[in-house]
Formats: structure tokens, C-alpha cells, sequence
């Protein structure tokens, strides 16, 4: 099938619905607010993946089962609460917010948290805009990535693009901020090689190449915003992985009040449900996945697009 790029002259949806709901449910307002248990939540992961190499014999049945089932999973709860702490939603002060969103990111491996936050930023406020959205897959991955063999080494390979994708679309002029990312991360990687070793590395990699696209967990890359229902580019899940994920599967909830955190994008629905419970949702990440893969008319195409 011949996929053609999918463009809107429509703004983004979010910022009109926000109004509207705002105007018609004012009480919502009292959902801005920090989420306190963000930075327990997000140390304890930290310790808990960092430890678990320490302590886990080296055989290879025993390795690969802890790595899918908990370090993959602790590595995307430890990515999407970067995600909420880059909206300044654990701390008042930006600066205490970018420090924690630091300390999340060292068993992620790469320096990632400053970065993520300014192109994440680009997406909410740009969404679908050509050289800005960097969520948008690239051109040349969309006329390479075709077919569903395509379809399924992308998908596998999901985190690598995710990461490498925005470096070469929209270059970063580095701040303060992303440079103590990097040094901080380099240091703390070279530490915790001489403390553990090749295993050590191989677990937090491992984890981090897992939940890119083999984990069920990351079927929210593919839910959030490949259009399965015309007229509609951002899809929520409210299914039992949102405990896993910050709820980030509240995400045209997130995406109408990305200030909000996740904890309290559930009474959001609660308030202003009139404005959510007739959009498509979606059941399943790991059916949005499998629908992706072997559905034709479905492609890296198909992504709303705006000059």
C-alpha cells in the first residue's frame, strides 16, 4: 500500500480543549498541583535498579528473565517519571526539578533528561510540526520501515530512533543544564563499571533496549498518537499499566495539562468527563502494537502532520 503523509491546517487540539474545559469546569484548577511522593518514588527505583546486578547470579536464564520482567520495567517507570519531573511537577524550583530528573536518569545509561525535556516541550506546544516535533518519525524512516518485517524492526529498535532521531532533525545548542547531564551521567557510568563490571552495563543496557519496543509497556510509544481513528490524533489507555507508567496512558488528558501531574490526571476525567468519554480510547498497548504491525493501512505515515 502506497501510505501518503497525513497534514492539518487545524491547530493542535489540546489548547482549545483546555479552555473549554477550564471555563466550564474551573475546579480543575485545583489539580495543579506538585506531586509529593515523585521523589521518593523515583529514588527508590533508582537504588533498586542500580542494586539488583549486585546481587544477581550470573546465569544466563536467570539474567534474562530478571532483566524483561523487572529491570525493563523499572527502566520505563524510571524514563516516564523524567517524564513528569522535566514538567516541574516534584518540585517548585526548576533547578531542584532538572537535579532529580539527573538522578533518574543514571541507570538509563545515556544522559538523556535535559534533552528529552526541551524536544518534550517542543512536542506539547508544536505538535505534528514538521522540524520540531521530533516524535514525528523521520522521512527517511518512514520510506524505509514499510511492510510489517519493517514495520517489526523498527519497533524493536524503537528506543535507538527515539533517541537518536532528534540529534539529527533539531540539534541542540547546549545549555548548562545538558551538560552537567552529561558529566554527571559519564562519571556515575564510569563508577559503576569499576564497581560492577560488564554485567552490570549489559543489565541497565539490556533493560533500557528492552522496554524500547519488546516490553508490553511500550506499546504507549504506539498508542499515544498513530492515528487509528479519523479526526482524532491523540488516543488515552486506562487500563492496570498506568500503575507502572505515572499514568502516562492519561494522555489526552496529559496533553490538554501537561502541568498537572500524573497522579491527578484521573480526576481530571473524573471532572470534566463530557470532554474525554466520547473520544476512541485505547484497550490494550499491546494490542495498539500488534494492530500496528499487522494492519496495512497503519504505517509510520500515519502521524498528523503540520507545516
Amino acid at each position: 500500500m502506497q501510505h501518503k503523509e497525513i497534514f492539518s491546517e487545524e491547530p493542535e487540539p489540546h489548547l482549545a480543549r483546555r479552555k473549554a474545559i477550564l471555563k466550564e469546569f474551573p475546579n480543575v484548577r485545583s489539580l495543579f498541583v506538585l506531586d509529593k511522593n515523585m521523589k521518593y518514588v523515583t529514588f527508590l527505583l533508582v537504588i533498586v535498579q542500580l542494586t539488583i546486578p549486585l546481587f544477581l547470579p550470573q546465569n544466563i536464564w536467570v539474567f534474562l528473565f530478571v532483566t524483561y520482567f523487572v529491570g525493563a520495567t523499572i527502566a520505563h517507570a524510571l524514563f516516564l517519571s523524567i517524564h513528569e519531573i522535566t514538567h516541574d511537577v516534584a518540585f517548585k524550583k526548576t533547578s531542584w526539578n532538572n537535579c532529580l530528573a539527573i538522578f533518574a536518569n543514571l541507570p538509563l545509561v545515556f544522559p538523556i533528561a535535559m534533552a528529552f525535556k526541551i524536544y518534550h516541550a517542543k512536542h506539547h506546544w508544536e505538535q505534528g510540526s514538521i522540524g520540531n516535533d521530533v516524535d514525528l518519525p523521520s522521512k527517511l524512516e518512514r520510506k524505509i520501515f514499510r511492510g510489517y518485517i519493517g514495520k517489526i524492526i523498527w519497533m524493536i529498535n524503537q528506543i535507538i530512533f527515539y533517541a537518536v532521531r532528534p540529534l539529527l532533525i533539531l540539534p541542540l545548542k547546549l545549555d548548562k543544564w545538558n551538560i552537567a547531564n552529561f558529566i554527571v551521567q559519564l562519571v556515575f557510568m564510569v563508577g559503576y563499571f569499576y564497581l560492577t563490571s560488564w554485567f552490570g552495563l549489559i543489565y541497565l543496557s539490556g533493560s533500557l533496549f528492552i522496554v524500547g519496543g519488546l516490553h508490553p509497556t511500550s506499546g504507549h510509544f504506539i498508542a499515544e498518537h498513530y492515528i487509528v481513528k479519523e479526526d482524532q490524533e491523540t488516543y488515552s489507555y486506562y487500563g492496570w499499566l498506568n500503575k507502572l507508567t505515572f499514568n502516562v496512558g492519561y494522555h489526552n488528558e496529559h496533553h490538554d495539562f501537561p502541568s498537572i501531574p500524573g497522579s491527578q490526571l484521573p480526576k481530571v476525567r473524573e471532572m470534566a468527563g463530557k470532554y474525554y468519554n466520547n473520544l476512541y480510547i485505547q484497550k490494550s498497548w499491546v494490542l495498539a502494537k500488534w494492530k500496528f504491525l499487522i494492519n496495512p493501512a497503519l504505517s509510520l505515515y500515519s502521524r498528523v502532520r503540520r507545516k
